[in-house]
């Protein structure tokens, strides 16, 4: 019959089920980068924990291997875009959920301006029409290097890869007015007939 598979969980959700504060947190950062649950959330949330607990581990550890593994700590969250260089394991350790949200390909392409909103965004990529380093990506949680931001973009063949497409258009910011007129009273209505 062969050996069944062993279905392991790449991701450790909350503690405790119920947590009014920690429930909102987590529809207000959903909303905000346009995840579609809340596993996506828990994931980039362990993600970010277990680059924080290999820093804790490290600061600890001496040695020739300690120091090799710093290095490459150093320079995987350097591809990712998560720390400058010459940062030191205290920036790893002030790493935030955000920080990763950040790098998502989803964020990426709403804010380069191909897409109107995060959702959309995420439709743009599940439907095909963004391209990696002349690879078409179809997960909007693939995190984008560094090196891969500049070559994001849409693909030459989809009708989005014109500027002038409607769904394409950026909508300008409003403008401020700098001073705002005084607001004026309405008049009691109760007297008048």
């Amino acid at each position: 019959m062969g050996d069944p598979r062993r279905l392991t969980s790449h991701f450790r959700g909350p503690g405790h089920p119920w947590q009014k504060e920690r429930i909102e947190d987590e529809r207000k950062v959903m909303s905000e980068f346009g995840l579609k649950n809340k596993t996506e959330l828990w994931r980039i949330s362990s993600n970010v924990k277990a680059f924080t607990q290999q820093a804790k581990k490290l600061i600890a550890a001496t040695g020739v291997q300690a120091d090799r593994e710093k290095e490459q700590l150093f320079q995987r969250l350097q591809r990712l875009g998560l720390i400058k260089a010459g940062a030191k394991l205290d920036d790893i350790l002030s790493l935030t959920l955000r920080n990763m949200l950040e790098r998502r390909l989803q964020t990426m392409v709403c804010r380069k301006g191909f897409a109107r909103s995060m959702k959309q965004a995420r439709q743009f990529i599940t439907h095909q029409h963004v391209v990696v380093n002349n690879k078409i990506i179809t997960s909007p949680n693939y995190i984008v290097l560094t090196s891969e931001e500049p070559s994001l973009s849409i693909i030459g063949s989809s009708a989005l890869s014109k500027a002038e497409h409607p769904e394409r258009v950026v909508l300008p910011p409003k403008k401020k007015s700098a001073a705002r007129p005084p607001e004026r009273r309405r008049n009691d209505r109760r007297g008048r007939r």
